[in-house]
């Protein structure tokens, strides 16, 4: 997992790249076809087996949360900060712990409730929000959060089927489908002299590191922890997605957001041990 969240911290600096000539629905279609097309081959090449018949109607729905977190995501890029979309989109931990409890029966006992707490509060404090929004602002933060719902509802799905289908056939098929719901939209969004060199090199990129391994992953992670736990270490994305922002885009972080790093780690380290 530890993997998987340096991996994640590539995606804002790529999706900003990419985002420069095309649509969010354009670069998340092409990044969840991208991952789609590869760990599917990672599939036959295991010779692991695709979801029966029978279990298609759930991977739909698996493959629309999917579509809409990656979305909603993307989106929240065009309108807010690297920090603002990375902080709430990270308070997924609580919905994660949720819906653990309500759709898995994982509960959680007082102190990793604590610890999850202290992990988003530290994601805040990380954030370093502005007192003042503006109405821009507040919709890319409103995206954000739903992708952190979306976010939850991906993470207990995927530790759902851990015992049901290999990694790969389900990772495979899930962005698959997730690539299919968008794709109507990225075609309706289309902008042919947007597909320049690097947007399509960033897409690319996004298909085969942040999702095509990162994702794979963490999905790897759920099958052996608690959904909870994976999901409170995925939040270093945070810590290193403002880090590459900073390098590579010159959004320099705050003192919060030094402060909010080790805040996290304290949090994640409540939740661990």
């Amino acid at each position: 997992m530890g993997l998987a969240a340096l991996l994640f911290s590539t995606s804002p600096v790529l999706v900003r790249w990419a985002a420069e000539s095309l649509s969010p629905f354009e670069i998340t279609a092409g990044r969840m076809l991208t991952a789609g097309v590869l760990i599917l081959a990672a599939a036959g090449w295991t010779r692991q087996t695709l979801p029966p018949r029978a279990d298609w109607p759930r991977f739909a729905g698996f493959g629309l949360v999917a579509a809409l977190h990656f979305a909603f995501y993307i989106a929240s890029l065009s309108y807010t900060t690297i920090a603002h979309s990375l902080a709430i989109t990270y308070t997924a931990p609580i919905f994660v712990a949720f819906f653990s409890w309500w759709l898995l029966g994982e509960g959680l006992n007082r102190r990793k409730w604590l610890g999850t707490l202290v992990a988003v509060a530290g994601i805040g404090a990380l954030a370093g929000f502005e007192p003042a929004f503006t109405r821009r602002m507040l919709l890319g933060d409103l995206l954000a959060l739903g992708s952190a719902i979306c976010f939850g509802l991906y993470s207990v799905a995927g530790r759902s089927q851990r015992h049901r289908t290999g990694l790969f056939a389900y990772a495979g098929t899930v962005y698959a489908l997730a690539g299919l719901w968008l794709l109507p939209f990225a075609l309706w969004n289309f902008s042919p002299d947007g597909y320049t060199l690097p947007a399509v090199g960033s897409v690319l990129a996004l298909g085969v590191l942040p999702l095509g391994l990162g994702h794979t992953l963490y999905n790897a992670a759920l099958r052996r922890t608690p959904a909870t736990q994976v999901n409170l270490i995925a939040t270093q994305e945070v810590t290193g997605g403002i880090l590459l922002g900073m390098l590579l885009l010159g959004e320099m972080p705050s003192l919060n957001s030094v402060i909010g790093a080790l805040i996290t780690l304290l949090g994640i380290a409540l939740v661990l041990f």
